[in-house]
């Protein structure tokens, strides 16, 4: 069965400190406890036996091992010690325009490597620039870090992350290696919360894992997150489904029920009526999105056309949402339109 991380008898995670979080407890170590990207791991596992890295893009949704693998693949060729005079890792809580390129990057990217000769670890002699979240980054930085990769191939290689390959530029993407990295499947992420659970003494009955893997969406990083909060708030009483959703912020069925109501009344008395009960709860309005969209793809009482004008509506007021605007009011809009 793949899993996400290969179990590994006797693993370090029983004597780390209590106070870290599980996400960073239970990252893998090294290539082998990484096995559900086969695929890209194969391939990188290659790299390793010739020293010899490209520049890397790992693109995918979230929680699904970009960051973990570039952490795990440097730490094969450093080693723990080295890893930090050899690594610069730059994340979504840096500044990324295109002054940090110009400095912090560049310089980094320019200096000559130490000496290794007398360490364990292959240790190639390159450093190694983890940009994540790197679709963040302005289209002047880009460009600009586009030389920089040119300029420093010799001494620097470069691994962007992000989770939306079309903002990285195309003169970027192209000096790059492309790794897609998919959703864990439900069988990977249950079979990584059971090894936590019984690892960290969680008391949590099959359907209560099931549930984890359902609302995470295939982010075992969320999963583990929602596990270690409900752990935190029963301790050693059991683990409910319930408990789960409620910490997911999944909304209840009933309302949702309610919403498709009102939407097929096309009563706007109706529709602000349950729009405002949403609000009022203080649901998240792309998760109510989320849900009913489930809902709207397996009902049979709807055309082909019917659905997809609604998608077309769903994504619009999707965008909205990210970009900002009123929750309240793009629930009012999109029902409105039934």
């Amino acid at each position: 069965m793949n899993s996400f991380f290969k179990l590994q008898p006797g693993a370090a995670a029983r004597t780390e400190p209590a106070i870290v979080p599980w996400v960073e407890k239970y990252r893998p170590k090294n290539m082998n406890e990484i096995s559900a990207q086969e695929d890209t791991v194969a391939v990188l596992k290659k790299t390793l036996e010739s020293a010899n890295l490209p520049h890397l893009l790992f693109y995918g949704p979230p929680g699904t091992g970009k960051t973990s693998t570039i952490l795990a693949l440097a730490r094969e060729l450093y080693g723990p010690e080295m890893m930090k005079s050899r690594i610069l890792e730059l994340n979504a809580s840096d500044e990324r325009g295109i002054d940090i390129v110009r400095e912090k990057v560049k310089n980094f990217a320019r200096t000559t490597v130490s000496d290794s000769s007398a360490s364990n670890y292959p240790c190639p002699p390159y450093k190694i620039i983890i940009l994540d979240e790197a679709d963040s980054m302005t289209t002047d930085a880009q460009s600009a870090l586009r030389r920089t990769m040119e300029t420093y191939s010799k001494l620097t290689r470069f691994c962007l992350i992000c989770n939306y390959v079309t903002r990285i530029i195309e003169p970027l993407a192209s000096r790059c290696a492309k790794f897609r990295f998919k959703p864990l499947a439900d069988e990977s992420i249950e079979e990584r919360l059971r090894h936590v659970a019984e690892v960290e003494g969680v008391n949590c009955p099959p359907e209560t894992i099931k549930t984890l893997s359902d609302v995470s969406g295939g982010d075992l990083r969320k999963a583990i997150m929602f596990l270690q909060s409900a752990h935190s708030l029963y301790v050693s009483e059991p683990v409910t489904p319930d408990t789960i959703t409620e910490i997911a912020g999944v909304v209840p069925e009933q309302i949702i029920d309610n919403l498709m109501q009102a939407w097929q009344s096309k009563k706007y008395q109706e529709v602000e009526k349950a729009v405002n009960a949403v609000v009022m709860a203080g649901y998240s309005a792309i998760q109510v999105l989320l849900q009913l969209h489930e809902r709207v793809i397996v009902d049979a009482h709807l055309s082909g056309s019917d659905k997809s004008r609604l998608m077309r509506n769903m994504g619009k007021a999707d965008k909205c949402l990210v970009d900002g605007a009123d929750e309240h009011l793009q629930l009012l809009n999109l029902l409105a339109q039934a």
